[in-house]
């Protein structure tokens, strides 16, 4: 039974690495450039992920059986969509936030600069009082976060998780795997978004044009994954 559960707990770990599942966190830390924040959202993602997993995998072991492709196939093309939705919002952002151009005058002589208005309010904040301020951010929980975790505990993994867990003597046992599971995957994707939130938290505060590139990278991993997704599941 020790051995079925640690089990649980190592392939949840490995189970965050998914590339799906990269590339959904990777693109929601994508505009952030705090490491703790960005770690957060990561632990954020793994708690949905734990959520469905638990009880979807867990009404398939005490039913004694696996989630129906007629069912599952949907989940998972639900999922690309929201991957390429994901990836299409960090470029969204990015040509918003855009460096654009202007000429202004003062008397004789004409100014020409480049600016962006990205952070703008975050920057005029500090003369207004908190309460009343307008912000860039949203403070609480991190919902948006917590529903991509949640879809993607939906797709694929109680299938997986059954045949996994057929071995477990009972249910109760079965269950304890889908939960270390869970943890597991929560584990591991607060250690992966450590690792990614290095360097887009040193490029957004020091190397504008490489956190950009990075942005730009990782919105278009996650649309090729997103589609990829889709065609696997929705026309095969």
């Amino acid at each position: 039974m020790f051995g079925i559960l640690s089990l649980g707990f190592l392939l949840g770990m490995q189970h965050a690495l998914e590339p799906d599942h990269i590339a959904a966190v990777s693109s929601i830390a994508a505009r952030r450039s705090s490491i703790s924040d960005i770690v957060k959202h990561g632990l954020t993602w793994g708690l949905g992920h734990t959520l469905t997993l638990f009880i979807f995998a867990g009404a398939a072991i005490l039913l004694g059986r696996a989630i129906p492709e007629t069912v599952a196939a949907p989940i998972e093309t639900a999922v690309g969509v929201m991957l390429v939705g994901l990836g299409a919002h960090v470029w969204w952002r990015l040509w918003r936030d855009r460096v654009h151009f202007h000429t202004h005058s003062h008397g004789d002589t004409t100014h020409f600069h480049a600016h962006s208005h990205a952070g703008e309010t975050a920057v005029l904040a500090p003369a207004v009082p908190h309460a009343r301020a307008a912000h860039s951010h949203a403070h609480g929980f991190r919902w948006r976060t917590l529903l991509v975790g949640l879809m993607h505990g939906m797709a694929g993994s109680a299938a997986l998780l059954v045949l996994t867990v057929s071995q477990a003597p009972n249910p109760a046992v079965g269950l304890g795997y889908v939960a270390l599971f869970g943890v597991g995957s929560m584990i591991g994707m607060g250690a992966l978004s450590s690792v990614i939130a290095v360097p887009l938290a040193a490029s957004a505060r020091w190397l504008t044009w490489a956190n950009r590139g990075l942005q730009i990278a990782v919105g278009a991993v996650t649309i090729v994954i997103g589609i990829h997704s889709i065609i696997e599941n929705a026309f095969t």
